[in-house]
Formats: C-alpha cells, structure tokens, sequence
C-alpha cells in the first residue's frame, strides 16, 4: 500500500504548486497590466505647452554623490522667462541620503560671457547650461542631471501623486499674488493650494521665507511619494512626469531613482540655503536692481562640506 500511496502524495503537491504557480502569474499579468494602463495616461496627459529639451553637458561623474539642478519657471506662454525656483537635489549613494540646496534668485552672480545679473537671469539669457555654467564657475559644483518644469504642470503632478491633498502645517493666513487663500493651520493642500504656499513671499521674510517654504514642499512630497496610501498612483505618476518634465533623464534612469527614493523610506531630506546667514549683503545696481551680493567663497565651502564634495 505505501508504494501506492506516494505517488498520490506526489501529485497532490504538484498541483498544488501549479496553484500557486497559477495565482502568482494571474497577479503579476494584472499588476503589470495595472501599471501599464496608469503609465498610459499620465501619458495622456502631457501638455502641448511642454518646455523643450535643453542643451545640457553633465559634469564627470563623482564618486558617490550625484547632483541634479531641479528648476522651476512660470513661462505664462512665453518663449523665454526666468527661473523662479533653483534647487540642486544631491543623493550620496554610498549613506543612502539626500540633500537639498536652494540657491536664492537675487543672488549677484557672474554670468559666463555676460554682464553680472541676477543668478535666476542666466535661464533667461542662455538656458539650463548657462545657468549650470554659472553656478559651476561660482561654486565649483559637479551638476550630472537636469530637471524642468513649469509652475502649471506643478500643479497637475501633485494632484496625480496625491489627490487627497498634501499636508502641510500653513504658518500663516497667505493669499496675496498667489491665486489661492490659505488659512493658518495643518491642512491637506490641493495642487493649486500647494503651490501657491510655495511661491507666496510676501511678508517680512521675503524670498528667503519663500525658499524655505519651497524646501519645506520639496520634503512633503517626497513623504507623500513613499507613502502607502500613493503606491497606486506612481504608475501615473510617472507617465505624467514625460509629459511634464523636460530631463536628461531617462525613462529607465527615472524609474530607478523613484525606487531609490522608495527604498530609503523614513530618511528626511537635509535643507541648505545659498547664501548662509551672515555671508552677505544688499546692494543695488542700476542694470539690475536690488541683489543679494553674497562672499562666493565663504559659500563654497560651506556647500562643498554639506554635500560631502570633498
């Protein structure tokens, strides 16, 4: 009777296997082709009014930090405008972290082959690799990635990752020049609202008030990104980001460093503002108004040890 019995045995786990075999491959066909239908219509949903690709020549790679220039504009439709908003998002591979540096727009910089401007002058006058020259020359910055994206399709991927809103604690009442009123509070932020927080400056912190709320998003973002309740929306997310981001970077580059963002999970976002307290001045000009006349090398060296340059 044993001998007889085990080949009953036998098949019982086989086909039990097969079972398992079966599920596990209806549920990858339909996550696969849950992530394919959402990639599509983030796709959909790229704007004609899209930033064309720029001309942009990344730096020597570095041996563990990888730094990309992240710009904001409100073109309004025009052809040229300024850039409101200048960030260098750093990931040190080998610690896993990231950082962030906000560069103020005001700041007097040395423009390569121009008169001195405004640093956010140097898009308008030649671009992401103008501007990328000028903050290399200035900081001695390695720049190896680039990302564009104007202030309207802002608003569209925050909806995407986040329907239900962002939250962020409101400082204050805020509502002049920024299309929205906000009350004071922690509240969840549509993409419009979100937006409008992040551009909001006026009162007696001016711009500097105005970063710090930027770098403040930035974070809340990243939280919303890795959270659980957003995993269903990232496929969309991503497909919209084709539409509304102009980058170097890859498709298949993207999806890595979305993962990468995933995976490090729970791990804040360190915050730097160039200039630091203390290391400047205001002056004006006539050819370019009030400035932030900043000591460059001071600055340096206090960017090149947050990031871990040297």
């Amino acid at each position: 009777m044993e001998n007889y019995r085990r080949p009953i045995k036998t098949k019982r786990k086989i086909r039990k296997g097969r079972l398992f075999f079966t599920i596990f491959l209806i549920l990858m066909i339909s996550l696969t082709t849950y992530f394919i239908y959402q990639y599509r219509q983030g796709l959909k949903l790229a704007s004609e009014d899209k930033i064309e690709p720029q001309e942009f020549q990344a730096d020597i790679k570095h041996d563990t930090v990888e730094n990309y220039l992240i710009l904001g504009v409100d073109s309004r439709g025009e052809e040229k405008s300024r850039t409101d908003t200048m960030m260098l998002l750093s990931m040190n591979h080998e610690t896993n972290t990231l950082k962030l540096v906000s560069f103020m727009r005001d700041i007097y910089a040395d423009i390569p082959n121009h008169r001195s401007y405004k640093l956010n002058t140097a898009y308008y006058l030649g671009g992401v690799q103008l501007l990328k020259d000028t903050l290399n020359n200035m900081f001695d910055i390695p720049i190896h990635h680039y990302a564009l994206i104007d202030f309207k399709n802002f608003e569209t991927l925050v909806d995407i990752i986040a329907p239900k809103g962002v939250e962020i604690d409101v400082e204050k009442d805020m509502s002049e020049n920024i299309d929205v009123e906000l009350k004071k509070g922690l509240q969840r932020l549509n993409g419009k609202e979100l937006l409008g927080y992040a551009r909001f400056r006026m009162d007696a912190e001016g711009d500097f008030g105005r970063v710090a709320r930027q770098q403040k998003v930035i974070e809340a973002l990243k939280d919303e990104i890795v959270s659980i309740s957003s995993i269903k929306n990232i496929p969309k997310f991503i497909g919209a980001t084709q539409g509304y981001i102009t980058t170097d970077v890859t498709n298949k580059e993207q999806l890595e460093l979305m993962i990468k963002i995933i995976t490090a999970g729970g791990v804040g976002i360190e915050k730097l503002t160039i200039p630091q307290e203390g290391t400047f001045t205001y002056k004006n000009y006539s050819h370019a108004g009030e400035v932030i006349q900043i000591d460059v090398e001071q600055n340096k060296q206090i960017l090149h040890d947050f990031l871990n340059l040297d």
